[in-house]
């Protein structure tokens, strides 16, 4: 296999050094891209979130030609806070055959070879054309990508197509779960320890929802049929944070906690929150009767909606033709191709690296793999058809 070209790793090594960690603004990154394009006499759609501080790109290559594909990519990266890394985080170092950085797997690597070869793209003659989308705050929930294909629909662009990046090794990947976090806050009654019956104890009723996803977590373990291929392959219930309490001898008047769903793709995460819903309403009759205040309330984290796509979608094909390989696979960590394939548009999962790289300490993807990924953007450009 060819070597990774010089100038793909240097928009790559320019993408890494950039923190677009999810709590800082990704806008560098997206003022470099939207540069590059203008270079090239592309103008790119932007459009951000309401403060301004973070943005979304869209970008056709090949303006004038009948529809496209989409390459998708998120801009920003997890954090990397008390992990113990070797190498600063930034500094886009090439080791041992390794590119090393955060988000040079997840997934700056696959938008760092997009844009290298956009030139390429623009000059194909391919009977379609290729559009850069890179979305915001992907790993707070999917937020950025939504804004992005509702502003595509107002500019009534409708792709053939979608490939989002996210690091499979490069074997494309046709299904993943779909992850929606909840945050419950539980209002009782404080009172003396000594005097219970007085109380409404926020943190025993909370205990009783947290109890009730248990139930259901071993009720999807324990009957859900089963969707072979992912390494848990039943949905799962799951509390990740429990706050509340003051003192010993308080009863809690407040508690707070955060829990998920990751769906199959076959099952239904908001029957899954209906069930929840119904649960706490059935108990809070009890706790007004001591204090009218008492009660629960929910808050939406954020949904991730499954992916279901297929080996036979011409996208999936297309991609294993470009990807050199007769393999599919599934992948077990969300995705932004939920939504693109929601929206109406074909999408598979393909992109360089391992997940098992990504979010760790010394986070890096393989020059092999990038060049795998090169050879991919080389062959789309030469792509008469996508089936």
């Amino acid at each position: 296999m060819p070597a990774v070209s010089p100038r793909a790793l240097e928009l790559i090594q320019a993408l890494v050094r950039m923190n677009t960690v999810s709590d800082n603004s990704n806008l560098e990154l997206i003022h470099f891209v939207r540069d590059e394009l203008a270079r090239l006499g592309v103008a790119s759609r932007i459009t951000t979130n309401a403060g301004k501080t973070k943005a979304n790109l869209f970008a056709t290559l090949g303006e004038g030609k009948p529809a496209g594909i989409i390459l998708s990519g998120h801009t920003d990266t997890v954090p990397w806070d008390g992990q113990d890394w070797t190498l600063d985080p930034l500094s886009a170092a090439i080791e041992g055959g390794r590119l090393y950085g955060r988000g040079s797997c997840d997934m700056k690597g696959f938008i760092g070879m997009a844009l290298a070869h956009a030139g390429d793209f623009l000059n194909s003659q391919a009977p379609f054309a290729l559009h850069l989308a890179l979305s915001y705050d992907e790993e707070v929930g999917c937020l950025g990508v939504r804004e992005l294909i509702a502003d595509m629909k107002d500019a009534s662009i409708a792709p053939l197509a979608c490939i989002v990046g996210e690091p499979t090794n490069m074997v494309p990947a046709t299904a993943h779960k779909g992850v929606y976090r909840y945050k419950c806050c539980v209002r009782g009654k404080e009172a003396h320890s000594s005097l219970t019956p007085q109380s409404v104890n926020a943190i025993e009723m909370a205990a009783r929802v947290v109890g009730k996803l248990r139930d259901m977590a071993e009720g999807f373990e324990a009957s859900e049929p089963r969707y072979e291929g992912f390494d848990v392959p039943f949905s799962t219930a799951s509390v990740g944070q429990f706050h509340g309490g003051i003192a010993d001898n308080v009863v809690p008047r407040d508690a707070e906690f955060r829990y998920e769903f990751r769906n199959l793709p076959t099952a239904d995460a908001h029957a899954m929150q209906k069930e929840i819903l119904a649960y706490a309403e059935r108990a809070q009759p009890a706790m007004q009767k001591v204090s009218p205040d008492a009660g629960f309330s929910f808050e939406t984290i954020c949904e991730v909606p499954a992916f279901l796509g297929s080996a036979g979608d011409e996208v999936t094909r297309l991609a294993q033709r470009l990807a050199g390989t007769r393999e599919t696979t599934l992948v077990a960590f969300g995705t932004e191709a939920g939504i693109f394939k929601g929206a109406g548009i074909p999408t598979v999962v393909c992109g360089p690296g391992s997940i098992t790289q990504a979010h760790q300490p010394d986070e890096f993807v393989s020059l092999e793999q990038l060049a795998r990924c090169q050879a991919f953007m080389e062959g789309l450009v030469k792509t008469s058809a996508l089936r």
